[in-house]
This record gives C-alpha cells, structure tokens and sequence, in this order.
C-alpha cells in the first residue's frame, strides 16, 4: 500500500513538473510578429515637384502718366474690357502753377518792370526809325523829281534811294526789337503765377474742355487701378494695369534651387486646388537662370528659382481664373507606363544598399534591391523584386530574416 502511494505520488509529481515545463517553454517560445503586407506591382508611375503657384499675365501694361498734371478721377474698374487705341481711360488736366516765395516774387516783379522799360525803349526806337524813314523818302522824291529835269547827278540819286532803303531796314529792325521785347515782358509775367492769380486759374478752367485723353494701349481687362481719385502726378506716375486673362495667362512657381535643376523645359505640369472642378494642364515654358534669396515660413533663407508655366487649356476649361490666383502645380519630372513598383515605406538602409523583408511562407526573408525613381509613396524597382512578391511595410526593429510574421487585420 505504501508503495503503490509512493508510484501516485512520484508520477503526479512529474506530470505537474510536465506541465511547469511545458509551460515555461510556450511563454519562451519566439512569437510570430504582427506586421503589414503590401504587393509589388506594376503599372504607371511618375515623380513630381509639388510647389503652390501664382497666377500672372505674360504681358501687363502699366498705364503710366504721359506729362506732369493733374489726373481727374477714373472712370474705368478693375474687370473692364478695354480695346487698344480706342477705350478712354484716364484725363490728364495741366498742373496749376506753384506759389511763389517773398524774394522770389520780387525777383519777378522787377523783371517785369524791366521788361516794360525795354518795350518803351524799343518802341520809342521805332518812332526814330519811322521819321527817318519817312524823311529819306521824302528827300528820295524831291531828288528824283530834280533827276527828272537833269539839275542832280546820278549818283546824288543813288545816294538818295541808298538812304531810303537804309532807312525802311532800320524799321523793320525796330519792330522786330518790339516782338522780342514784348515776348521778354510775357515770359517775365509768366513768372509772377501763382494761386491766387485770376487770370491763370481762368485760363486753366477753360483748358479743362481740352483735357488730354489716355487711351489702353493693348487689348485686355483692368486689373488693377493704384490711382482712382482725381489728384496731382509727375510724369511716369502709374494709373492702373492692364492685361489679356483670355489669352496670356500663365502660372509662376518659385522652386528651391535643388529642385530647379531636375525640371526641363517641355515638362508636363499638372495644376490643382485652383477652384475648379478638374486639374488644368500646362508645360513649362521658361526657367529663370537665376535664384533669389526668400525667407520660408520657419524664418530659414533658401535659394528660389522662379519657373514660368504656359497653361495648356481653353479659357472656357479654367472659368473664372484670374491674375494673382494661388493654385498648387505638379512638374511632371519622369513618368513610365509600365513600372515595377514598390511602396516606398517597405524600404530601409542595410549599409550602403537598400533592403525589403519579403513575406514567404510565413517567415520575413531579407532581400536587397536596387530602386530607381521615387515619389514618396511608391518606388521603381529595378531588380530584387518581382511583381507579386509581398513586403513589409514599416518593418519594425524585432523583424529580422527568417522571423516569423502574420498579417494584422483590420477591425
């Protein structure tokens, strides 16, 4: 009896022992790590620069002021059509004179009286001439009425028309001296304007009827107006600014210089989030060989290079688009119909390579592979991967080769 206790005892002893063990090794025993699969496909691809984007017209004119005036109020509004040669924009009205200082005006006031003096001198040297003149034809008449009857010689006869001629050039003299004169008084006058002169005032009130007309000088619309209300301008001051939306509207993308580099001219653009219902194709047309130094959002310089797109499309296709609008352009810098492709955060660095865990029977094996062109979300794959093959995405650090996986699911 003792003996058969003895055997239970013994074999329920190492039945529970079994058991311990059996259990330390399952809590022990490598697990299956739970991870994401993808596949490696095939089929299009392209890699594109993302930048936003400005509207602009290819060619604005500025109307600027043609002379030094006064600009009556503008009649025109941003929007309106206006056809070249044709649509009144503006009225230029002549500048009123400056008020003249103390010194300054007497200064002029003597000039005009010494301008009065001259035109008396002047005219008084007229009367002279003309007595003088009447004078020697008086005496040319009594010499050759003696002439007549032989009692002079004919060289007193010469003397005497010599004299009269003489005599008719020394009064067209005097009156040309009194236009001179009189113009010296009209310009000494003309200094004294000022405000507070009525008659200047009244002669511009009367050139108002004759204001000068500005014309648009292309076809196009307003799109800006810097100067509405009626005010005073130098010459070259600008009014307003017009373009063809129609017609010449492009978009401008500021690059960063090391994206600048990989676009060409001729490369497809893809232009969204302008507003409208579908995306607007274009190509670039034109890459500034320079780079200008900007300011981002985070306060760090960087180098821009500003790319000049040509919009592909019919007016109708882009609505109401206009110049100065924000939209987000797409440079199409490589494409392939027909890639293999590989989600980009399958990938990692095994030293100098780059590496993907393939999922195969239930186990990850490690392959390196040689990509060629990214997007951010997908990759090319040019050898290491078949299309099929399934991949790790985000491989995490307990993942090695030849660990076992199994595929989370989604709730």
């Amino acid at each position: 009896m003792a003996d058969a206790k003895s055997r239970t005892r013994r074999i329920v002893t190492l039945a529970v022992g079994a058991v311990v063990a059996g259990l330390i090794v399952a809590a022990f025993w490598p697990q299956p790590v739970m991870v994401d699969l993808a596949k490696v496909t095939r089929g299009p691809m392209m890699v594109t620069i993302d930048e936003e984007g400005r509207t602009r017209v290819s060619e604005p004119y500025v109307v600027s002021t043609p002379v030094a005036g006064r600009l009556q109020r503008v009649g025109v509004h941003p929007g309106d059509a206006v056809v070249r040669g044709e649509t009144v924009i503006a009225h230029m009205l002549p500048t009123n004179p400056a008020a003249l200082d103390v010194r300054t005006r007497e200064q002029a006031v003597a000039a005009v009286a010494a301008a009065e003096a001259a035109v008396r001198v002047a005219k008084a040297d007229l009367n002279a001439a003309v007595a003088s003149r009447e004078l020697a034809e008086a005496e040319l008449r009594r010499t050759e009425s003696l002439a007549a009857r032989d009692i002079v010689s004919a060289a007193a006869l010469d003397r005497a028309r010599q004299e009269a001629r003489v005599a008719g050039a020394n009064v067209e003299t005097a009156e040309a001296a009194i236009a001179v004169r009189e113009a010296e008084l009209s310009n000494a006058r003309a200094q004294l304007i000022g405000f507070d002169d009525s008659g200047p005032s009244a002669a511009i009130e009367a050139s108002s009827r004759d204001a000068i007309p500005i014309y648009a000088p292309a076809d196009g619309r307003i799109l800006r107006v810097m100067q509405e209300s009626e005010t005073t301008l130098p010459a070259g001051a600008p009014i307003m600014e017009i373009g063809d939306i129609e017609d010449g509207l492009e978009v401008v993308v500021d690059l960063i210089s090391s994206d600048a580099v990989q676009v060409d001219r001729g490369d497809r653009v893809i232009i969204e989030d302008w507003g409208g219902p579908a995306a607007l194709m274009g190509e670039v047309t034109r890459i500034d060989p320079f780079a200008v130094t900007k300011v981002s959002a985070l306060g760090v310089e960087e180098q821009r290079v500003s790319v000049t797109v040509a919009l592909a499309c019919s007016p109708e296709a882009r609505c109401r688009l206009g110049h100065g609008y924000r939209v987000e352009a797409r440079i199409v810098v490589w494409e392939s119909p027909d890639a293999l492709r590989a989600p980009a955060s399958a990938l990692f660095r095994r030293r100098d390579d780059w590496a993907v865990f393939v999922a195969e029977e239930g186990r990850a094996s490690l392959r390196t592979v040689e990509i060629g062109r990214t997007n951010g979300v997908d990759a090319e794959v040019r050898s290491g991967l078949r299309a099929g093959d399934t991949v790790v995405l985000y491989p995490p650090a307990s993942v090695a080769d030849a660990t076992a996986i199994f595929q989370r699911t989604s709730r």
